[in-house]
């Protein structure tokens, strides 16, 4: 049963709850993880005046994803930061890549799940995730989120990112946070719940 992790992560926030959820996947016995980022689309001049270069250079062992990695999988993790309420364009375009798996139904029956981050703690992480399923939706993919079991997410006594419908971080205005333990264990129990699922969709014996 193979799990994918696909993220993009500008300053490596999301990156960290990617490596999270796959750590979590990995917890069911038979399930093989990767995890790859999608290509990234801005000139290295433009990530130098965002001062994203030391970020990206830190992700560079990670290989970047391909539409036949996509539909190699029995469940694919989507993390992706928030840009005003919607995926981040690099994000966007690597789905709108994948319509030859679309014309062939590829990714019917498949788990697909998100985690998002933001900057702000009302930054628009739901409607990121919501809208981002309306693609999973469209490739026949069985959504699957952060169900309430998990219950970092009941919590009053911090900030934190998340949702039932995914996992989430808070970077702050500047990046200057990094993920908590409670965002870091909601995408692993993510990842964990989104193999299981997956197992039993693919009649995987689950142990």
């Amino acid at each position: 049963m193979k799990i994918l992790v696909v993220y993009y992560s500008m300053y490596g926030h999301v990156h960290e709850m990617a490596k999270a959820a796959a750590e979590g996947a990995a917890t069911v016995k038979g399930a093989e993880v990767s995890v790859k980022r999608v290509p990234e689309t801005l000139p290295v001049e433009v990530l130098g005046q965002m001062g994203a270069v030391e970020a990206q250079k830190k992700q560079a062992s990670v290989p970047v994803c391909s539409t036949d990695d996509l539909a190699g999988a029995d469940a694919a993790i989507f993390a992706t930061p928030t840009r005003f309420g919607n995926m981040c364009g690099q994000m966007r375009q690597f789905l709108d890549s994948t319509g030859a798996l679309w014309l062939k139904g590829s990714l019917v029956g498949k788990v697909g799940s998100v985690i998002a981050s933001s900057a702000t703690q009302h930054g628009g992480q739901e409607s990121t995730i919501l809208s981002f399923h309306t693609t999973l939706l469209h490739h026949g993919m069985v959504i699957a989120g952060l169900p309430y079991s998990f219950q970092g997410q009941m919590g009053l006594t911090e900030i934190t990112g998340g949702s039932p419908y995914g996992a989430g971080t808070i970077a702050g205005g500047q990046g200057e946070r990094m993920p908590s333990a409670n965002e870091l264990a909601a995408a692993r129990y993510q990842g964990r719940y989104v193999a299981l699922l997956a197992g039993k969709l693919t009649g995987f014996k689950i142990e």
